[in-house]
């Protein structure tokens, strides 16, 4: 059996918290949303239910719609189920309702997508369609339409993975991201959905401190130049100091030193070193 990044194991069970959150900028704004999706799947029967929704700050987002793309058309997720616009209900899905699904605004911002597979074949595989924390564990699960686990081969990106109806992966990695799907001799596959994973909160939790930081040290070098500059701007003037030459001509023939007319003075500035 060829094993993941992550320690494989059978038979064991895992749950899912919908939410994902995405940082959407807009000039100096920005935006908290999440994209909610019950259950956290990917893949479904034809008949099931899906509720999704966009919620922000905890509460459902004003102004934001779920949308989604079949195919080349984009339309209003409401259009074809239930729900106003911030949320969606599906509540009995069929293989065109397969297809991209985001939170979007009027004025062209958008959350992470979320594809959806809905199949009319004997079995799918239960995937989470939002991404997974690394260091998480998670379960890929093969199942048939009468909610049992089924016995199927288990593929990423075409090739081999491991035998059974339970795959968990325990600390999922990036390496773990890809294509996977249920295959079962004589039977077909499942439609294929991919695993994506993203980094850790604490990772998250790291970086803003420290761009904190380092922001105030940009912001203090800054104030230290400026007021560099202000000084030397606003400063008294140089100190100077006057001294004079005198330049004597040399006496024609015949000429006393009583007729010779008087020096000339010449005055100059030198301006001390700053």
């Amino acid at each position: 059996m060829k094993s993941l990044s992550g320690s494989l194991l059978l038979g064991e069970s895992n749950s899912f918290i919908p939410g994902v959150s995405v940082l959407l900028l807009s000039e100096l704004t920005v935006s908290a949303v999440s994209l909610g999706l019950s259950p956290n799947l990917q893949q479904f029967f034809s008949g099931d239910s899906v509720s999704l929704s966009c919620v922000e700050d905890g509460q459902t987002g004003g102004g934001w719609t779920v949308k989604r793309t079949r195919g080349n058309q984009t339309e209003d997720c409401g259009a074809a189920g239930s729900g106003s616009g911030s949320s969606c209900i599906l509540s009995s899905v069929s293989p065109s309702d397969s297809g991209l699904y985001w939170c979007g605004t009027s004025s062209g911002l958008s959350s992470d997508w979320i594809n959806i597979s809905v199949s009319d074949g004997p079995f799918i595989l239960e995937i989470p369609a939002l991404p997974v924390l690394t260091g998480s564990d998670v379960t890929l699960c093969c199942r048939a339409r009468n909610a049992s686990t089924v016995e199927a081969d288990l593929h990423k990106n075409g090739e081999f993975v491991a035998a059974g109806g339970n795959f968990t992966i325990r600390k999922v990695q990036q390496s773990d991201e890809g294509l996977y799907w249920c295959h079962i001799d004589l039977s077909g596959s499942s439609p294929q959905s991919r695993l994506r994973v993203k980094g850790s909160q604490s990772s998250s939790s790291l970086f803003i401190p420290v761009s904190a930081a380092l922001g105030s040290v940009v912001l203090l070098v800054l104030v230290v130049v400026l007021m560099l500059l202000l000084w030397r701007k606003h400063k008294g003037p140089d100190e100077v100091t006057y001294s004079h030459v005198i330049i004597r001509g040399q006496r024609s023939a015949g000429e006393t030193p009583a007729q010779s007319s008087e020096p000339d003075v010449v005055y100059s500035s030198v301006r001390s070193g700053n």
